[in-house]
């Protein structure tokens, strides 16, 4: 009897996230709270660098990681895209990380100390003077651990697991903010029950196909397509189903209504790892499953995935220039660009190395772009609304130069990550014949540039207000984020080649 041959090193990406984040809750349950914090910000860091570390030496590789004798079995996929989106959400976590354990624009931190304690009373009044929660660090690398491996599932009932892995922990860890409990509690509740859906109808999509292809792995739903004598009813069914699920994560419109008030509700730094790394591991999943699953069927999905597309980029891009909040506005962006990226998607083969270059570049820009905002207060809250921005430049120049850099790289201006990660995604589209795609991309972005702009004009053409807010001198950890994330936006804008050279070369899904 054959036995089954694992490939420890392809998972040791894996291992190590969860293996750390176990050992945070050890840490939890035997260090004295006053003193967890550094072993628990130590830990994630090191857990997140040996990850990356493990995943540049798996590089090369397209295999999948487990097989039984000669017979491969598909649970894992060890290739260019599956690691090059491991190796950038470890990346975009890491500096999100930070952003977690930053103490010192605020007493005690982003995050409440006790949880379960009811919101706004007298003792929860009372304990925003405390600490903040360490277990979100555990929490964050579970999180981060369901991602790395969504983006490497190679059938859909590991892809379920892995949904499910990434997403509790984001619900819990959008009900902990120190402050606007209530905000931050009903933010948390809708995610989780709007989420539980989405997760039913991955499994209803995931029966449906299987009851089409008689398999839930990707490739054999794929070679299904072509000749199974199943009602291809089943098939229409489960894509329509699984899309949902997908879309949800993705923040595409009609699924996108959670994103404003859970990026507006939840402690910024996990909004930030949720805009960055959440993005990554959601559009790694379509990218698979439309490339593997579902190549041989695109006839039967094109034209509906093509209206969510436009639907998204214009609904995300409309919205966006009628808000008033820096939170909601960067949430309404975000959904635009979940729309451009479907290009990316709609575009199979043709388009994936653009769209993790696509990926990369918006992550670690919105990342940096929250830290910003985390930063520009009100007392002890922050200053959303964008009212408040006013004349920043004047009285904070420093930072309004570096949200402007940010800025301009989100409206997609020349010498920006942004610019050419939209040229080198568009001209892909094109590529694949998706031409009117791209001509709705381009009108969206022009319209999304708008409120960019605004802001900009806002932070150095207008007077400050009296009682203007204070931007907080960031600890190290914060200042790294905000220094990685214009650092690689600069970058990304006037030396694009050698990342392009590498998703180049990463950009074909083992079984394609």
């Amino acid at each position: 009897m054959s036995e089954i041959q694992i490939d420890w090193a392809g998972l040791a990406p894996m291992i190590i996230v969860f293996g750390a984040a176990f050992v945070g809750l050890l840490v939890e349950a035997s260090v004295p709270k006053e003193r967890r914090l550094p072993p628990q910000v130590g830990l994630a860091v090191l857990a997140l660098a040996a990850a990356f570390i493990a995943v540049v030496a798996n590089s090369g590789k397209s295999e999948t990681a487990l097989s039984l004798g000669d017979t491969a079995i598909g649970s894992v996929a060890l290739d260019g895209p599956g690691l090059f989106l491991q190796g950038t959400i470890v990346l975009l976590a890491l500096v999100a990380i930070l952003l977690l354990a930053e103490q010192r624009t605020t007493a005690g931190g982003d995050f409440v100390s006790e949880a379960a304690v009811v919101a706004d009373s007298p003792a929860d009044i009372a304990q925003r003077r405390e600490p903040g929660a360490t277990e979100v660090f555990p929490l964050a690398l579970f999180a981060v651990g369901g991602m790395m491996m969504f983006v490497v599932s190679g059938d859909l009932l590991t892809m379920f697991v892995a949904l499910e892995m990434l997403s509790l922990p984001l619900y819990l860890l959008c009900g902990l903010a120190k402050r606007r409990r209530l905000i931050s509690q009903e933010a948390s509740l809708k995610y989780f029950l709007l989420g539980a859906f989405a997760s039913a109808f991955f499994v209803y999509g995931m029966a449906m196909l299987y009851g089409f292809s008689g398999t839930i792995d990707l490739a054999g739903i794929n070679e299904a397509g072509i000749g199974s004598d199943e009602p291809r009813i089943l098939l229409y069914i489960g894509v329509g189903m699984i899309a949902v699920a997908l879309l949800f994560k993705a923040a595409a419109v009609p699924f996108h209504m959670w994103t404003p008030d859970v990026y507006t509700g939840a402690p910024t730094p996990v909004t930030a790892l949720m805009a960055g790394c959440v993005k990554v591991a959601a559009f790694g999943g379509l990218l698979r499953v439309f490339n593997v699953g579902l190549e041989s069927s695109a006839w039967d999905w094109h034209t509906i995935l093509m209206v969510i597309a436009v639907a998204t980029m214009l609904g995300g891009a409309i919205f966006a220039v009628t808000q008033r909040n820096i939170k909601r506005l960067l949430a309404y962006s975000s959904i635009a660009n979940a729309g451009y990226l479907l290009i990316g998607v709609i575009s199979l083969g043709d388009a994936v190395g653009q769209t993790m270059f696509y990926l990369a570049a918006y992550g670690i820009t919105v990342i940096a772009a929250f830290a910003v905002v985390s930063l520009v207060r009100d007392g002890d809250n922050e200053a959303t609304d964008l009212s408040r921005w006013a004349g920043l430049g004047k009285s904070s120049p420093g930072t309004a130069v570096i949200f402007t850099v940010l800025m301009l790289a989100l409206a997609g201006i020349p010498f920006t990550s942004g610019f050419t990660a939209k040229f080198s995604l568009f001209s892909a589209g094109i590529g694949a014949g998706e031409v009117g795609l791209v001509v709705v991309g381009v009108v969206s972005s022009a319209i999304l540039a708008f409120p960019y702009l605004r802001v900009v004009v806002l932070l150095w053409l207008n007077e400050p207000a009296p009682d203007a807010p204070t931007v907080n001198l960031p600890s190290p950890m914060a200042g790294t984020v905000v220094a990685a994330g214009v650092t690689a936006t600069v970058l990304l804008g006037v030396a694009p080649g050698f990342l392009l050279d590498i998703v180049s070369e990463a950009s074909t899904f083992l079984g394609t």
